[in-house]
């Protein structure tokens, strides 16, 4: 079940080739937005996970939106895994690239803070985390954190049967996933019923529990409209399957 919960930090989030946004005005979102998520094991409820484009500020006089997920699991799970995390992203107001990325990680009996720096100038992005481990590796002109694909994503005219690659970075690693898009469908989550276009990774370019699922299968179905919600994620692995359901959309 820690896998699920490691990767539904980044199934939210696929974007296009090169992370220049073209075209976003205006937003199909806006400041205050907040989408939430119930989570399910099987048929069984597990938590809850909410997705919230919280504010704009100033990092190193820089000005971006502070994008916030956090999860939150049940008693029932809380009886054999905890989860109470909160991830924050802030990514510049063009989308074009990360400038920092925190992480408040409690998850059974793991507790500790990661944070990671995007400086540009020196083409390198710092790893730090609260027991003192730091690292620091190579990153590109432009890349985005786990989280801010979500929202730079959903700038995009997503089409059937498409792909792209996914050039990203949670300071440990750069990689580019390709992602490709399936058929539109109709689509019913808590929140309602919605047209949506379904994505999927490689499998390949994935690391940890899907190295060791064969039958590993990951999709998120974004909806048709001009907001391109993440309103449904659906993985499949070794440790069985697990949904993400779109609950309620606050404005």
């Amino acid at each position: 079940m820690r896998n699920f919960f490691c990767y539904l930090f980044i199934l939210v989030s696929f974007c296009t080739e090169h992370p220049q946004a073209e075209g976003i005005e205006p937003l199909p979102f806006k400041v205050g937005e907040r989408l939430e998520y119930d989570l399910e094991w099987g048929f069984l409820p597990v938590g809850k996970a909410t997705l919230h484009l919280h504010s704009v500020t100033e990092i190193n006089d820089i000005s971006c939106f502070l994008i916030k997920f956090s999860v939150r699991t049940n008693s029932f799970a809380d009886s054999f895994y905890k989860v109470r995390t909160t991830i924050e992203s802030y990514v510049t107001e063009d989308f074009s690239k990360s400038i920092l990325y925190r992480k408040y990680q409690q998850e059974g009996k793991t507790k500790r803070i990661v944070e990671v720096d995007f400086n540009y100038q020196k083409r390198r992005a710092t790893y730090r985390r609260s027991d003192g481990v730091q690292t620091s590796i190579a990153i590109p002109k432009y890349v985005l954190d786990p989280l801010a694909l979500a929202y730079f994503f959903r700038l995009k005219n997503l089409k059937e049967n498409k792909k792209w690659t996914i050039p990203t970075c949670d300071g440990k690693r750069f990689n580019n996933i390709l992602v490709r898009s399936g058929q539109k469908k109709e689509i019913s989550v808590p929140a309602g019923k919605f047209d949506a276009i379904e994505t999927f990774p490689e499998m390949e370019n994935l690391r940890g529990v899907f190295n060791k699922s064969p039958d590993g299968l990951l999709k998120v179905w974004y909806s048709g409209d001009r907001r391109q919600l993440p309103v449904k994620i659906s993985s499949k692995v070794i440790v069985g399957s697990f949904n993400a359901e779109l609950k309620n959309i606050a404005k």
